[in-house]
């Protein structure tokens, strides 16, 4: 939170981390001017999402001047009387910074709340712990949004608490859990994607069709950019359902969108192939892409 109260901006940042909030804030920094270093444990970004879109955006982060580090842990810092931060990180790295962000994640802020008292019981991580109904393990107490652990996500919660509102007050049931969650990584370029990943829906089972589509957006055919969309579904062999739409590129989240309505109502690959495309736009790829990826 205190980046945004920083008093100036920092030449040399180093970012600690591989979500949405690492890469979001190494793109504005980046774009503000800023040397920035984006240091991950893991082996790709943005773990919790389609493995082709991490490693797009790495590549895509990199031609913009971010220095990605992966498979890299920082083990200490030490800050000398000018207030400059050295980052000793794992393999050997050892390097100055202005300023470091830790974007490695937040734990629920239950403490202090008397949850004990009440006999509400919470995970080891500090999420409390409900059922289907958002009950929590004591009887009309109730807990919903980003404190359940799950998605952290405005939308969600929103839905969380309309359901939860809907259930307690007699108007018509409704549920808080929804199938297909739309996500945006507001990065530059832009990161979305709805329903199953490649590796989740294989983890279910699936035999899978994929179908990927790798271009130059038409913008960067004027402006002279290199940078590259990529747009990716996941389809279900047995019955053509479409399981998952992901996109790295501009205007990412506002076609995820709509994909999302098709999501909902189940529709097929035949489904998206049978639509029409606006041309030129990159929305139309979705609906043109064709041949099946083999590798």
């Amino acid at each position: 939170d205190a980046i945004f109260a920083l008093p100036e901006r920092p030449r040399r940042l180093l970012i600690v981390g591989g979500g949405y909030i690492a890469v979001e804030f190494a793109s504005v920094f980046a774009g503000l001017g800023s040397e920035v270093t984006l240091a991950y444990r893991g082996e790709n970004l943005l773990k919790a999402f389609d493995p082709d879109l991490g490693g797009h955006l790495r590549s895509s982060l990199e031609a913009r001047g971010i220095d990605v580090r992966l498979h890299t842990e920082l083990k200490a810092l030490d800050r000398d009387a000018k207030g400059v931060c050295t980052a000793h990180m794992s393999p050997t790295a050892q390097l100055e910074f202005d300023a470091v962000l830790m974007a490695t994640g937040r734990r629920p802020n239950t403490e202090g709340l008397g949850l004990e008292d009440a006999s509400v019981s919470v995970t080891d991580h500090g999420s409390i712990r409900v059922d289907a109904h958002f009950q929590t393990t004591t009887p009309g107490v109730y807990a919903i949004g980003d404190v359940i652990g799950e998605q952290e996500l405005t939308p969600v919660a929103l839905a969380h608490g309309t359901a939860l509102a809907h259930r307690l007050f007699g108007q018509q049931a409704m549920t808080g859990r929804h199938a297909h969650i739309p996500t945006a990584v507001f990065s530059i370029p832009e990161v979305a994607t709805v329903g199953l990943s490649e590796p989740d829906a294989r983890s279910e089972g699936r035999d899978l069709k994929i179908f990927r589509s790798v271009f130059k957006p038409m913008l960067h055919t004027l402006s002279g950019r290199s940078e590259r969309t990529l747009m990716k579904l996941v389809v279900d062999r047995e019955t053509d359902v479409v399981l998952g739409c992901h996109m790295v590129g501009p205007d990412a989240a506002e076609l995820i969108q709509g994909l999302a309505i098709a999501l909902q109502c189940g529709a097929t690959k035949a489904q998206f192939d049978g639509t029409l495309g606006i041309h030129p736009t990159a929305g139309e790829e979705f609906v043109t892409m064709r041949t099946e990826v083999t590798d």
